[in-house]
């Protein structure tokens, strides 16, 4: 392939075997494209798909999995601890070899308004994509969730990019949109305290917390805007969460320019902030694939010597405690493995 593309969709449903199996065989067969991951989460009761390939196959097989997800999931039912909008929650056009940003930011025009046209769901556009500053935060566009969305698209400052501002109860909306390789990475907590685990995402993420005055609320600037306690790390979006199979907090961080923050610097971060809270951090997850730089990068961090990617590896997994909840395999969680 002269021309790669990675496409990262996210899907409400972690726990069905069968709808999960059928989202993937969607991908299955279209020309051009590879699948390389697909990984359900019971606990937050969502699935992430990575595949890759050439931009017009990229798009299709997009589309027909957000077509098998929307037959099969019904957002009514729905429950979990990510945030979520819609069945086919998020789909990102990543450019990895060949493309531009501008080239993504196309696809994820051109997936946008066939969704939107044949399946009858609402679509915003997001990221590099977004069509105005209100809408570039994922988690601005997804504020209010699935449960609030009847309401969202009452607002004509919330109305779709693609599609009639109609609530499409059993699929909700979807965000699509253009950005870099984001690493989404969790790390686990020696407590089931979910408060504590907010406290230290509050604490790190880029955008931090809301500054309040004597009596807690929160201070407004001259223009009427919240004033902003910024977090300790950039390029870092981060939310506490409860693993209840597990009965451990979890500090969920997207790391979205892993070459400013990587995944090292953020465990290390959370690490800090939690002794001071009185808890440890124990291990962490990566949800999804990783690029091979990222691991190199901690193994380098704590262990200077080493010179061979394969003890660089070893090494970044073992002080990440990456395999804690579940054994990491380099040859299926690093992307560059899988091409």
């Amino acid at each position: 392939m002269n021309k790669i593309v990675e496409c990262v969709p996210n899907f409400s449903e972690g726990k069905n075997a069968g709808t999960i199996k059928a989202i993937a065989e969607s991908i299955h067969g279209i020309g051009g494209v590879k699948l390389l991951n697909v990984e359900p989460d019971k606990d937050y009761n969502r699935t992430v798909v990575t595949f890759v390939g050439e931009p017009e196959g990229v798009v299709e097989a997009a589309f027909r999995a957000t077509q098998t997800a929307a037959r099969l999931i019904d957002m009514e039912n729905h429950k979990g601890e990510h945030p979520r909008i819609g069945a086919t929650d998020v789909v990102p056009f990543i450019p990895v070899s060949g493309v531009s940003m501008d080239d993504c930011i196309r696809l994820a025009n051109v997936f946008g308004k066939r969704v939107a046209s044949e399946l009858q769901i609402p679509v915003y556009l997001y990221e590099a994509a977004a069509t105005s500053p209100a809408r570039r935060n994922l988690s601005d566009v997804r504020k209010g969730e699935y449960e609030g969305l009847a309401e969202k698209l009452l607002d004509p400052k919330w109305s779709p990019d693609y599609g009639p501002a109609i609530f499409n109860k059993k699929s909700g909306a979807t965000v699509t949109g253009a950005r870099k390789f984001l690493i989404a990475y969790n790390v686990n907590l020696n407590t089931a305290d979910q408060s504590i685990a907010q406290e230290i995402a509050l604490l790190i993420r880029e955008s931090g917390r809301p500054k309040k005055n004597a009596d807690g609320k929160p201070m407004k600037n001259e223009k009427g805007e919240t004033i902003k306690i910024p977090g300790t790390l950039t390029a870092v979006k981060a939310m506490g969460v409860l693993v209840e199979r597990l009965n451990i907090a979890q500090v969920s961080i997207n790391l979205v320019d892993y070459e400013v923050t990587p995944p090292h610097a953020a465990f290390e971060e959370v690490k800090k902030q939690a002794r001071t809270l009185g808890v440890d951090a124990t291990g962490s997850e990566i949800v999804g694939l990783t690029p091979l730089k990222a691991l190199l990068m901690a193994g380098k961090f704590y262990y200077e010597g080493l010179t061979s990617d394969e003890e660089l590896i070893s090494k970044a997994i073992e002080r990440l405690g990456l395999s804690q909840l579940e054994k990491f395999d380099p040859a299926k969680k690093i992307i560059e493995y899988q091409l």
